[in-house]
C-alpha cells in the first residue's frame, strides 16, 4: 500500500472532525521535524540515544533537560552506547545533573539492551501496542515515554497519548470542555481521528503554542 502524503493525511483528518478542520486551517501545514527544531530539542537518530534522551528530559523544562543532556555527552569519548553508559558512575552522572533515580533508569536501560532483554534493532518492526509494552518494561520508561518514542523516533502515524497533559489541555480548550478530559476520554475522543491520531496530536500541541499570551 502506498504511503499517504502529508496533504492527504491533513485532508483525511479534517474530514473526520470539524474541530480538527478548524485547527488545520488556522495553523496550516505542520510536521514533527519543524516542532522539534522550534523547541531546539536534540533527538538522536539511534533508538538507544532517543530513549536515553527521553529519560534525561523527564519532569524537566526543555531548557534544563537540554543543558543536562549536553553535559552528559561530554562524559563520552564518542556517541552514547549502552556499554559506555553503564560504565558511567553514579558520581559522574550526578555531577552533570542527574537525580539518583535517573541514574538507576539509564543504567537499567543500558543493562537491558546489553543483555538482550530490550532488542532495539527490532522495536521498529513491532506493532504499536507491543513496542509500548517492551519499552515500558524498562525502569523509568512508562507508557507516555514509549508513546513519545513511537511518535518522534519511529514516526508512527496513529498514536495518541491519553495521559499527555498538553493534549488534554488542548482538547479542553478547543472543544470547550469545563475540565481536562481523562486519559480514557482522550482515547475515546481520538478514535474518530484514526488512522491519523499522531497528526491530531501535533495539531493539539501546536494549538497551545499558537495561543496569544
Amino acid at each position: 500500500m502506498p504511503r499517504k502524503s502529508a496533504q492527504a493525511r491533513r485532508e483525511e483528518l479534517a474530514a473526520s472532525d470539524p474541530v480538527m478542520a478548524d485547527l488545520i486551517e488556522r495553523l496550516g501545514p505542520l510536521d514533527f521535524a519543524t516542532r522539534l527544531r522550534r523547541r531546539k530539542e536534540e533527538r538522536p537518530a539511534d533508538a538507544f540515544g532517543a530513549l536515553l534522551r527521553s529519560i534525561v528530559g523527564q519532569q524537566l523544562s526543555t531548557k534544563a533537560a537540554r543543558a543536562i543532556y549536553l553535559r552528559m555527552l561530554d562524559l563520552y569519548d564518542g556517541p552514547p552506547t549502552p556499554a559506555a553508559t553503564l560504565a558511567l558512575t553514579e558520581a559522574e552522572l550526578r555531577g552533570v545533573g542527574f537525580s539518583r533515580r535517573k541514574v538507576e533508569y539509564v543504567h537499567d536501560l543500558s543493562a537491558r539492551v546489553l543483555e538482550g532483554e530490550l532488542e532495539l534493532d527490532r522495536i521498529g518492526k513491532l506493532g504499536d501496542a507491543e513496542a509500548i509494552e517492551e519499552i515500558s518494561a524498562v525502569r523509568g520508561l512508562g507508557r507516555w515515554t514509549a508513546e513519545m518514542f513511537l511518535l518522534f523516533h519511529l514516526g508512527r502515524p496513529d498514536v495518541i497519548s491519553g495521559g499527555d497533559l498538553g493534549i488534554r489541555k488542548a482538547i479542553m480548550i478547543e472543544y470547550g470542555l469545563e475540565a481536562m478530559p481523562t486519559p480514557k476520554e482522550v482515547e475515546e475522543r481520538g478514535a474518530r481521528w484514526s488512522p491519523n491520531r499522531s497528526l491530531a496530536s501535533l495539531y493539539l500541541w501546536e494549538s497551545l503554542h499558537a495561543m496569544p499570551v
